[in-house]
């Protein structure tokens, strides 16, 4: 009797912590589906500015060309900072007409690497892809949005435990894999929605972990300026902008120095918030796939550009920073994001079926032969 009871008690956890949850796990699961692919959809439907062919091996320029063509655009404007391109060489500078750029009012010049030749401005707008992805992080909501989208994660992970308790006992006196063929439809979908939730089982939790903690991120990045960065900063602050340096060489060492980091892109000295008067910020990721998502910012003094400080990143930003590419699954090439939209596609189904399973419950016509068959499971 404390069994039965027990197991009433779990099936009543399931059934309510997955009805929370499971309409905005199901928008998380079709908005995922196309962000497994996000670069290939880029690809097919954006024109981006691409390098011109040329002899393998040609050697790239400075960096500070770059620069100097952009100013060269944009006479008297600011340079705020590189962003360099992995592989093709093309270098990204972003100016501004204010010191302390305004959403929207600056300027992102492509160059090629090789002539500092500019191959064109990136548009300030939202692609589909940029549209897919807010909706998928925060409903265009913002923080509050991310939060309650965490909130969520976390309900879901109770209602997958919740499902294993009240999965198990009912069950294993079939095969696994078996489903009712000659039974009622609501009795093939519940085997068919058990019998997926299982086989994804460790997949959605992982999934459903690693999303919560992506929700932390703004204000685990906030905590770790508010810890770190404001006091390694602090004797710098009020200073007054030092002139740019030269940005090849303070790559140079970086690169020298930590043979192993990718070097992604360079913030300017500035008194914004992201940056440091006194610093160029050299910002370094893994060069491993699975890395490529650790970031690492490298201070280099831009009063000497010898001196340089990394920053110790704390444990919950390595975890965060570990999150993305197990949420996404994107860091094992296409095979593996085929891999990542054949579970999403699974996860779906097993939402879709629960709400089914739910809705079908309630009425009258579907109860009665239901208590003469007594199967309880996960949903139900």
């Amino acid at each position: 009797m404390v069994q039965v009871r027990t197991i009433r008690l779990w099936s009543r956890i399931h059934t309510w912590t997955s009805l929370v949850c499971m309409l905005f796990l199901l928008m998380l699961c079709v908005t995922g589906l196309p962000l497994v692919f996000h670069d290939e959809i880029d690809d097919l439907l954006e024109d981006e500015i691409a390098a011109p062919a040329m002899p393998e091996g040609t050697p790239r320029l400075s960096l500070d060309r770059m620069i100097a063509a952009a100013q060269a655009r944009f006479p008297g404007q600011h340079v705020l900072l590189l962003n360099l391109k992995q592989i093709e060489p093309l270098v990204t500078v972003a100016v501004s007409p204010t010191a302390v750029p305004a959403p929207g009012n600056f300027h992102r010049l492509t160059f090629d690497a090789r002539t500092a030749e500019m191959l064109g401005e990136e548009a300030p707008h939202q692609d589909v892809m940029d549209i897919v992805l807010r909706i998928h992080k925060d409903m265009f909501a913002g923080l509050p949005g991310e939060l309650f989208l965490g909130a969520m994660g976390l309900v879901f992970a109770v209602s997958i435990i919740s499902g294993i308790v009240v999965y198990w006992p009912f069950m294993r006196r079939l095969d696994f894999g078996t489903i009712r063929r000659r039974s009622s439809p609501r009795l093939k979908w519940l085997d068919t929605h058990n019998l997926l939730g299982i086989v994804i089982l460790t997949w959605m939790l992982a999934i459903g972990l690693t999303g919560m903690i992506n929700t932390l991120a703004t204000p685990l990045f906030d905590l770790w300026r508010a810890q770190l960065i404001r006091v390694l900063l602090a004797p710098h602050l009020g200073k007054p902008v030092a002139p740019i340096p030269s940005v090849q060489a303070a790559v140079e060492l970086v690169r020298t120095r930590f043979p192993d980091r990718l070097v992604t892109s360079v913030t300017m000295p500035t008194a914004a918030r992201f940056g440091s008067p006194q610093h160029l910020v050299v910002w370094t990721k893994g060069a491993t796939p699975f890395t490529a998502r650790m970031f690492q910012p490298m201070l280099v003094d831009a009063n000497d550009g010898k001196t340089i400080v990394a920053p110790e990143v704390p444990w919950y930003l390595k975890t965060l920073q570990v999150s993305r590419p197990l949420h996404f699954g994107d860091y094992g090439g296409l095979p593996l994001k085929i891999v990542w939209a054949l579970l999403d596609t699974m996860a779906i189904i097993v939402l879709v079926s629960g709400i089914y399973l739910w809705a079908a419950r309630r009425k009258p016509s579907a109860r009665k032969p239901l208590r003469a068959e007594r199967p309880t499971a996960v949903g139900v």
